[in-house]
Formats: C-alpha cells, structure tokens, sequence
C-alpha cells in the first residue's frame, strides 16, 4: 500500500528530492519529450509543499503547491508514473493538496482539464501552447 508523505522544502532529505526530481524528470522531460528547465528554484522554498505516495522505495506520484504573490496557491508538477496510473493517486493527491483553505490555481493540459474540474477548478481565458507546444489552459479554484 503506497504511503502519502506530504513535507515542505527545507523538510525534504536529498534522497527525497533525488527521487521526485527523477520521476519528473522521467515522465515530462523524458515520456512527454519536453526539454525544459525542470529546476526552477523553487522546490526547496519554505512555503513550498510537496505531496507524493512512496512504495517500495518508489516515488509513484507527486504534486508541489507553491504559493504565490497574494497567498494564492498553485498547484503543479502533478505527476504518476506509467506503471501506477489509473490506481487513483492523482485524485488522491488532489484531495491531500486541497485540505488547506483558500484559493487555488493551476495550469492544466487540456486533455486532463476534467479530472481538475472535478475539484472545482474552472476554465480561466483560452487554451494556449506552453513552449514545448503542449496545449494549456488556466484554472482557478475558489474558497
């Protein structure tokens, strides 16, 4: 049974951070062929949370809440690997993450725009390719 770890980013052990990085990495860099600067500075901000569920030494999923200018989270980087889709860690992620009051936002790719709907994420301005041309849209979530 995966176990949820949830830690903030001076929290995290770098071996923690190796394996979150790695399945990133893997799946968005490597799976999605989008060649991106995956290391933005931000992982090991104070405020920065991080959720993921952990088996057998084994990062299978993993989102990152910042929190941006105004004390508006942004939810990001949700990511499973290949072989542990379709068990339900997004979604049980998604319920982790939301457990902390307030409003919310996230860039989506379009195709899984209905799975965040789900958590009353709407659709805010147009669809727009990201600089790897995978297509985008906003969404917001509001207390």
């Amino acid at each position: 049974m995966p176990t949820l770890h949830d830690a903030t980013g001076p929290e995290l052990t770098a071996a923690q951070l190796h394996d979150i990085l790695r399945l990133r990495v893997d799946v968005f860099v490597v799976e999605q062929k989008a060649a991106y600067p995956e290391l933005d500075g931000r992982d090991l901000l104070p405020d920065t949370r991080h959720l993921w569920f952990e088996e057998a030494g084994s990062v299978l999923a993993y989102l990152r809440v910042l929190l941006d200018p105004g004390g508006i989270r942004r939810i990001g980087r949700v990511v499973t690997a290949a072989h542990a889709r379709g068990t339900g860690l997004a979604a049980r992620l998604m319920d982790a993450a939301l457990t902390v009051p307030g409003e919310y936002v996230l860039d989506a790719q379009t195709y899984v725009q209905g799975f965040y709907a789900r958590y009353g994420f709407v659709a805010e301005g147009p669809e727009y390719l990201d600089d790897d041309g995978i297509p985008h849209i906003k969404m917001r979530r509001r207390p």
